[in-house]
Order: structure tokens, then sequence, then C-alpha cells
């Protein structure tokens, strides 16, 4: 009887050790799986921020500061002055740039601004060394000046996008269109050359 109650107990002691090993495993596995999902998600999300950072830091890389110079009428009405100012690029093309500074006027000793501070800049695009700059109506409705004030303000912004290389000439759109004038004295039909005898 002894014997067979020694026996019984052995055969119990080694199903419980087979149920336990084959416990092992499983939660083994179980385990594997968990940190092999979680690395999965972590270099996931880690490879994710790289990207973002790199995106950031490329936008920021595009924006830079350039001098140009605007122009603007004496005083007396009989010749253009340049101002150097720092714009910033990137977002915006360098001509745009230029005369959004050009339309902010001059606070500078000697110079008057010309440009109505009503007009809006409706887009600059340069082709074929043509820029194309168009304002809205406000300066035609706005411009006040006579046969002088209307060839300064002309002089003003073609002299100001002619003093980037690539651009030989600058037509004057007004809401997207060209237009004949702006006052009734100058000719605008067709793009204009620098005006070198405003400079002098």
């Amino acid at each position: 009887m002894k014997h067979y109650m020694r026996y019984a107990l052995l055969a119990v002691a080694a199903v419980m050790l087979l149920l336990l090993a084959g416990c092992n495993p499983s939660g083994g596995k179980g385990a594997d799986d968990g940190s092999s999902s979680g690395a999965r998600a972590e270099s996931s999300a880690t490879a994710g921020k790289p990207q973002a950072s790199s995106s950031s830091s490329s936008a920021g890389a595009k924006e830079e500061k350039l001098t140009v110079k605007v122009y603007y009428p004496n005083e007396d009405g009989t010749k253009l002055l340049a101002v150097k100012r720092q714009v910033t690029v990137g977002k915006t093309d360098k001509y745009t740039a230029a005369m959004a500074s050009l339309l902010e006027g001059t606070k500078e000793k000697g110079q008057t601004t010309i440009i109505p501070k009503q007009a809006k800049l409706r887009s600059v695009k340069v082709e074929n060394g043509i820029a194309k700059v168009d304002f809205s109506q406000e300066i035609v409705k706005n411009f006040v000046g006579g046969s002088t004030g209307e060839t300064m303000l002309v002089g003003s912004v073609v002299d100001t996008l002619t003093e980037f290389p690539e651009v030989k000439k600058v037509q004057i759109l007004v809401a997207g269109k060209p237009v004949e004038t702006l006052g009734g004295h100058m000719d605008l039909s067709q793009p204009l050359a620098r005006m070198k005898d405003l400079l002098k």
C-alpha cells in the first residue's frame, strides 16, 4: 500500500512538472511577441521623427536674408534715390520681396513715398527678362500726382526691379491686365527698360 501511494505521488509530481514545462514556452513566446511588437512600434515612432525634423530644418533652410535696393523720389521730384533694404526670401521670391519693401514707403530724409499707400501688390512674375508687376486698382484710383509724379512712380517700380540683372524690362499691370497709363502722362502699354536718367 505504501509503495502504491509513493508511485501515485510521483506520478502526480511528474504531471505537474510537465504542465509547468508546457506553460513556460508559451509564456516566453508571449513575452517575445510583446517585446517584438514594442520594438516595432518604437522603431516606427523613431523612424517618423527624423523625417519631421529634417522637413522642418529644410523648411527653415529655404529662408534667407537678401539685401536689395529700392528707389524713392527725392523731395524735389527730380531724381530717384536708392535705399538698401534687407528682405527675407524663401516663402516668397526676391522680386516680390523687393516690391513689397518698396510699397512699405520711406522715412529717409530727403525722400518721399510716391506709390499710394492704398495700392496692394498682387503679384510679380519674371519671364524671358520681363517682370510683370501686378497692382490693385488703388494704384490708379488713389494716384494724385501729375506728369512728374507718374514718372517717379513708374521709375521707382521699374528701377527697383531692374536692379536684378536678369530683369531687362518691366510691365505694370492693374488688376491682372495691362494698362495704357496710370495718370494719363506715360505710355505703359509696352514693357519699360531701366530709367537711368532718373538716377543721375
